[in-house]
């Protein structure tokens, strides 16, 4: 109580007091007009002192305050009760202080001319004071840089927004003027409205103008975000496609025969690397191993599945199998690494001396071959399921590939489109492999330029063109053949050697090399009248590299090198051979037999 009492005499207790006593009033019964405020009786005045100083109020004077809280008890109940102050709106706020304080940069121009009319705090931060009532292109040339004035006459033409992205505004990175920063700036139409006599200088129109609002928004840190995303990607796909590369062969083989080129272009530009390949390998005797695959899928485990492919592939290649076999091997070894992996893949064989291409394919797509006349034709038959399913006997086939004939294999990535049939593409890629001339690693440019594959194609692409040159001149006078048929009995041996003898001769090799062709010769056709059947047949390959001597004979027995006692009277040729020769090596021949070979490298120059 006693605080209450002396609280009334507290600054500003008073009116408080006053306030209350004013609510507290009993209003008007229903229907009884109020007693207008001019017929109220005028307060009386203050009593004052002797010396004309106000006295204290007492309780009887207007406005007084009771000396204690329990004195006049407000009757008023509370819900009749109405807030002293109204929360403020939004008409209330001041556009000029709403947009200084906005961290973005605000400009507003007005007119044809986009003449100045405001700029915020943070756009002078950026590109410094702008006075206004110019013109944008002079008192803004930062915009006409960035290329918003274009974009700002069409705003104002259309009035709907625009917005360009990403802008770089040189040391315009917030308060760090050493780095460049990024604006997606927006250019909204409004109305700039007559000011009147504006307290604010810069408000520099007075009448209704059309104008536009130049809104930039900074994103510095979500482009230097980006561009860190993007390089982490670039340096994670250049991991991922030198893994793909170190996969595929370093350089490819090239045949005495044959001119080969391949090509590889990865899809797409993601992280994940794909699983096509392809290899050239030389099997000796002159023939060559041509193969191309693809592991459907991408990723490191699809990369995974190819490696060990293309590896199991050169090992059964130097088996010097018929193709068709090569591939049941790679079946079960394929579902042996991942069942859940489909790999397709085609392998193929060229014989110089046969003129033909034995292939057989695993669910591949056909081979494309271009006789010298320019006519394309599909290697289409046979063909099995992709590796790995399975409980399929595959077959070879054979197409000729002849001397100025050319081949093309390739994975589905050149031809395949999501909008379009797969055998379009194919037909599209027998007219481009039909007009495309020139060595084989141009044939594969035109081919990829000829089928629209880009650097951001979605897939894989591999590519492997071989070309068997028509020789004339003194290219041809480097490939000689010749080939004896041998009926058996105890002259064949040295009819063997007469003929050696005499073709090395004519070829005019060095002495030492035509005495080991000759001692060559005489050893495969003896071992051959040994252990084989007839029919029989030596026969002597020229290239510009080698030498090679082939036997042939009925019985599918393949020879193998082994050490001889001193007191053994045979055993011993296949060992000279492997001994003087640079390689040797035996296969069977599809028609049942077996073919012997040896190979002599020509001295250089």
């Amino acid at each position: 109580m006693i605080f209450t009492r002396w609280s009334a005499k507290l600054p500003g207790t008073q009116r408080r007091a006053a306030a209350r006593s004013d609510r507290a009033a009993p209003r008007p019964a229903s229907g009884t007009p109020a007693v207008p405020s001019t017929a109220a009786p005028a307060p009386s005045a203050a009593p004052t002192a002797a010396d004309g100083a106000p006295s204290a109020p007492t309780g009887a004077t207007t406005g007084s305050v009771p000396a204690a809280r329990a004195e006049h008890p407000d009757p008023a109940p509370t819900q009749d009760r109405t807030p002293a102050t109204l929360p403020p709106t939004v008409d209330a706020l001041s556009v000029h202080d709403i947009l200084g304080t906005i961290p973005a940069l605000v400009a507003v121009v007005y007119g044809p001319e986009h003449r100045l009319a405001y700029v915020n705090g943070a756009y002078a931060a950026v590109f410094g004071p702008r006075p206004a009532g110019h013109t944008a292109r002079e008192a803004l040339p930062e915009l006409a840089a960035l290329g918003l004035l274009p974009l700002m006459d069409q705003v104002l033409r259309s009035g709907k927004p625009r917005t360009v992205k990403s802008r770089k505004v040189p040391g315009g990175a917030g308060g760090d003027r050493t780095r460049d920063g990024y604006y997606t700036f927006t250019c909204t139409p409004i109305e700039v409205a007559a000011s009147g006599p504006a307290p604010d200088p810069e408000v520099a129109c007075v009448a209704p103008h059309k104008g536009v609002l130049v809104f930039g928004a900074e994103v510095t840190d979500q482009i230097e975000s980006a561009e860190r995303l993007r390089a982490s990607e670039a340096r994670q796909r250049e991991a991922a496609v030198t893994l793909q590369r170190s996969l595929l062969p370093q350089e490819l083989e090239q045949p005495d025969d044959l001119r080969v080129a391949a090509t590889y272009q990865p899809g797409g530009t993601d992280a994940a690397v794909g699983g096509d390949w392809y290899d050239v390998i030389t099997l000796g005797a002159g023939r060559t191993a041509l193969v191309i695959g693809d592991v459907m899928g991408r990723g490191v485990r699809a990369a995974a599945v190819m490696g060990q492919l293309r590896t199991a592939v050169r090992a059964y290649a130097r088996l010097d199998l018929p193709p068709h076999e090569v591939l049941q091997l790679l079946d079960g070894l394929a579902a042996e690494i991942d069942a859940s992996q489909i790999a397709t893949c085609v392998y193929a064989v060229h014989d110089p001396n046969e003129g033909r291409l034995v292939y057989a394919s695993a669910g591949h797509l056909p081979i494309l071959v271009r006789d010298p006349d320019g006519t394309v034709r599909r290697a289409a038959e046979p063909t099995g399921p992709p590796l790995g399913t399975g409980g399929w006997l595959h077959t070879s086939g054979s197409v000729p590939l002849g001397p100025g004939s050319s081949a093309v294999l390739y994975t589905d990535g050149l031809v395949e489109r999501r909008d379009k049939d797969i055998d379009h593409g194919v037909e599209a890629l027998e007219r481009a492999f039909a007009g495309a001339a020139g060595a084989p690693d141009i044939v594969c440019d035109r081919l990829l330029r000829s089928l629209g594959i880009t650097a951001t194609h979605d897939d894989d692409v591999a590519i492997l063109v071989l070309q068997h040159p028509a020789r004339t001149g003194h290219d041809a006078e480097l490939f000689h053949n010749a080939a004896l048929e041998l009926h058996g009995g105890t002259e064949a041996a040295p009819r063997a050697r007469a003929f050696a003898s005499g073709v090395l001769a004519s070829w005019r090799f060095p002495t030492e090399l035509h005495d080991l062709g000759v001692l060559a010769a005489s050893e495969l056709v003896a071992n051959s009248l040994q252990h084989g059947t007839p029919p029989m047949r030596l026969r002597l390959r020229r290239t510009d590299r080698r030498l090679i001597v082939e036997v042939t004979d009925g019985d599918d027995h393949l020879p193998r090198r082994r050490r001889a006692e001193p007191a053994d009277e045979a055993g011993r040729g296949i060992s000279i051979v492997a001994t003087i020769a640079s390689s040797w090596g035996s296969r069977r021949t599809p028609g049942g037999g077996k073919a012997v070979w040896c190979e002599f490298a020509l001295p250089r120059g």
